[in-house]
């Protein structure tokens, strides 16, 4: 491969259409140029979608597109083109739901023929390169549509035409109310009881087929787990089951992607930043709830693997770490008895393997296991007689040497492009650790990632690249998607960039009342709603007209507008906006903010009575706006009282931070400080310090000790009308 002359990705930043610069395909990246050959040379578009950290990707990769005969088909009759669906979000949500609707199946590689103007008019996903289990032969399959689209081409028009209609109308905003006869889940409480339903009783998890942490129903089902605890066992269940089993990384922390089995013990094993980036707040929230501290232990690990493993030198977040090692799937995780035996000799190794299962069939992978819980060490510490915390001791420190001893192996490839919208999710992460814990190397690292994307991913209306103003002119901000190392940033941010960095902001800004993060997202929170808000069709992912980045050979946009609030791995990017223009709402007092969340959430009614699966984001988000979100203002006394009364404001704030308080709206802020719109016309009582605690329009008396506040924090019952 590295004495093949190179395709044109090889000008690419993505790392994934890197790995594809060799191949003998003629490929193109998305873009005006292929689309503008396809039209001159009347050839379909063969489009393959995928991502860097994808096994099957690089199955298909090894089997069919380095293969010289294959890819002579594809140069032959289509003009080829890869997208990295990190980098365009938009076109793979549009091109997922035509494979979906004509196939009944999605996922990556992603393999789609398009007409030269991108209308879909076949599909499909992984073909092997030979008849296969029940599988035609890719060979075969581009051999077919070649001759449809040379003898059948009318067909091939119809079969677009009808593909982009049904396309369009999946993909379009949803009714603004209920059919006539219809009925839905009318509150978050029956939205979260119906997702209860999908608990598996036997392995914990939601489904009972292959295993995905499903953050987002999680999310809600904790929220609303606080009034009905049953549905807070199926979230100990299920984060007990993830963190024992193989989904979650025994020795480096982080979790993989998703398990093929029910029993969550043997995972595809990519591990992607914006799983790990939700799941570790998961942990840490359910550990305010409970105390138990296994919850804790895992949220550190995760965050711990991320820190170590992902970051960029300025302080960003890679992307993913690739499931292949010198190529196998799993194999950096990989163990055998043998391996451990030579590490750690005997007792020691069995006693590591029996609570690792290292040998156990259960998470069997090949010739070696993937590590996962299947002894306590309570357990085998009653079984031995050996003093229990004396045992916990050995098992860890053999622990730490196989992870030293897996270190050394060929590690997995990592894609380090830079996603804003996934590094919004882990300063929100971090920032959630820093206040919760109270430690200052999660502070650091969140604002370390925050300054990295404000300051190098960023555009002026000018062009020039600097970090958000916060002067106000918020659709003057132009925030991009992707940075790499040596290519710079590029391609105009979606939605879910600006929603999640938004978000993430939000959280950073109570560390410690840093302006510039709140000035950030009220800025971030404007260009959202004036590049992505329509009263008709709600938030789309991505803007109307060309992205930005490319200049005149800018890649065209999907064939029809994506909306956004459906979830996938991620909470939908219009959930995920609604709550940040409510809390943002608060902050700032400009009603456009919440005029806007309360318009898109009664557009979503009816999805989301019909679809609480697919709409737990945007129902945690109407959660936000019924209750109302915590209005939590420490009002310090001006002049030199303000000393001591600082003091106790550290202790309320480290005292809040505790708790969980979900869309917690705090600001800490001098009494009649300019500019605080949660200051304006309050007072410190007495030269004292003061908590003002509201939630939504009312608002409790003023209180001057924890008692009183920590009794307003309950609920709004007692709040007398602001």
């Amino acid at each position: 491969m590295a004495q093949r002359p190179p395709n044109r990705l090889i000008r690419e930043a993505s790392p994934y259409l890197q790995q594809h610069a060799h191949d003998p395909v003629d490929r193109h990246p998305w873009g005006e140029e292929a689309f503008a050959r396809a039209r001159a040379e009347s050839r379909p578009v063969l489009l393959s979608i995928g991502y860097s950290a994808c096994h099957c990707c690089h199955v298909m990769e090894h089997e069919s597109f380095q293969d010289e005969a294959i890819a002579g088909l594809m140069n032959r009759h289509f003009v080829c083109v890869k997208v990295d669906r990190e980098e365009h979000p938009e076109l793979d949500r549009y091109y997922q739901a035509a494979c979906q609707l004509a196939t009944g199946r999605g996922g990556w590689p992603l393999t789609v023929w398009l007409l030269p103007d991108g209308r879909p008019f076949h599909a499909g996903t992984y073909f092997p390169p030979v008849d296969r289990h029940g599988l035609p032969g890719f060979p075969r399959v581009l051999e077919a549509v070649a001759d449809a689209w040379l003898r059948r081409r009318e067909e091939v028009e119809r079969a677009a035409d009808s593909w982009a209609r049904a396309t369009a109308q999946a993909l379009a905003p949803p009714l603004p109310g209920l059919l006539p006869g219809e009925e839905g889940f009318g509150s978050a409480e029956a939205a979260a009881l119906r997702l209860a339903e999908e608990a598996d009783p036997v392995h914990g998890g939601l489904g009972r087929g292959p295993k995905f942490p499903r953050a987002p129903e999680l999310e809600l089902l904790l929220r609303t787990g606080r009034r009905r605890p049953e549905l807070l066992e199926v979230v100990d269940r299920a984060l007990r089951a993830m963190a024992r089993g193989g989904l979650h990384d025994q020795l480096g922390g982080g979790f993989h992607r998703y398990t093929v089995d029910p029993g969550w013990r043997i995972p595809h094993f990519e591990k992607m930043l914006y799983d790990n980036a939700l799941l570790a707040p998961l942990y840490l929230a359910a550990w305010q709830l409970e105390g138990e501290p296994w919850l804790l232990q895992v949220a550190r690990r995760t965050l711990g693997w991320a820190l170590r493993e992902m970051r960029h030198p300025a302080g960003a977040f890679y992307t993913s770490q690739d499931a292949d090692s010198e190529g196998e799937e799993g194999r950096y995780y990989l163990w055998t008895p043998e391996e451990v035996r030579a590490l750690l000799g005997e007792p020691d190794a069995g006693l590591l393997c029996r609570h690792l299962g290292i040998g156990d069939a259960g998470g069997r992978v090949g010739e070696g296991s993937q590590p996962f819980l299947a002894a306590e060490a309570a357990t085998l510490a009653a079984e031995s007689g050996e003093d229990p915390a004396e045992l916990e001791a050995r098992l860890r420190r053999g622990c730490r040497r196989l992870l030293r001893a897996r270190l050394r192996r060929p590690r997995p490839g990592r894609d380090e492009k830079v996603l804003a919208g996934w590094n919004g999710l882990m300063v929100r992460a971090l920032a959630l650790a820093a206040r919760g814990l109270g430690e200052a190397r999660y502070a650091r690292a969140a604002e370390r990632a925050a300054a990295f994307i404000l300051e190098r991913m960023t555009r002026t209306a000018a062009g020039s690249v600097e970090g958000a103003r916060g002067d106000g002119a918020g659709a003057a901000l132009r925030l991009l998607r992707c940075y790499r190392e040596g290519f710079g940033a590029d391609l105009a941010a979606t939605l879910e960039d600006f929603a999640f960095l938004a978000d993430g902001l939000l959280e950073l800004y109570p560390v410690a009342f840093d302006r510039r993060w709140l000035r950030a997202a009220a800025e971030l929170g404007r260009s959202m709603v004036e590049r992505f808000w329509s009263p008709q069709e709600g938030f789309l992912l991505a803007e109307g007209g060309l992205p930005e980045g490319h200049g005149a050979g800018a890649p065209p946009p999907a064939p029809a507008p994506v909306a956004a609030w459906q979830d996938e791995a991620t909470p939908s990017p219009a959930s995920v906006a609604v709550r940040v223009l409510l809390r943002l709402a608060a902050y700032t007092g400009e009603a456009r903010f919440r005029q806007v969340a309360e318009e898109a959430l009664e557009l979503y009614r009816a999805v989301m009575e019909q679809l609480p699966q697919a709409t737990a984001g945007l129902w945690t988000a109407r959660l936000t706006a019924e209750e109302g979100p915590l209005e939590v203002t420490l009002l310090l006394p001006g002049g030199s009282a303000a000393g001591p009364a600082a003091a106790v404001a550290g202790e309320w704030l480290r005292r809040l931070h505790r708790r969980y308080l979900p869309d917690l709206v705090l600001e800490r802020a001098r009494a009649e400080e300019a500019g605080v719109a949660l200051a304006a016309g309050r007072r410190a009582a007495d030269g004292r310090l003061t908590a003002y605690v509201c939630r939504g329009r009312s608002c409790f008396p003023p209180a001057v000790r924890w008692s009183e506040l920590e009794r307003r924090l309950e609920g709004p019952g007692e709040a007398a009308r602001a």
